[in-house]
């Protein structure tokens, strides 16, 4: 992951803490995939959900550190595609960012 002064998401994390993360059985562990079957919890016979993120208010039991100061993720490498297709500046990025009083991304 890159350095927290080159990368906008070291210092935020609201995505993390805003949205339920929703994936593909074929995406864990235990399928071939590579996010941990531990971080998920079964919807159905097709998806997953990461941990933590259907909880209100929801925070991914992936992420550590304080929502708009520090923050990293636990599983960056192996996270699901609706975290690698979130991108910061987007429109979900904003929101999550006005969610936890943040400013916008530039």
């Amino acid at each position: 992951m890159p350095e927290a002064t080159s990368h906008p998401c070291l210092a935020c994390g609201a995505c993390c803490a805003s949205y339920r993360v929703d994936f593909s059985v074929q995406e864990l562990l235990s399928w071939g995939g590579c996010v941990p079957d531990g971080l998920a919890v079964d919807i159905n016979e097709t998806l997953a959900r990461l941990r933590g993120t259907d909880h209100s208010p929801p925070r991914c039991a992936a992420l550590t550190g304080r929502i708009g100061q520090q923050v990293a993720c636990g599983i960056y490498e192996w996270r699901p595609a609706p975290c690698h297709e979130l991108e910061a500046g987007s429109d979900a990025c904003q929101s999550a960012r006005r969610r936890h009083g943040l400013p916008a991304l530039p």
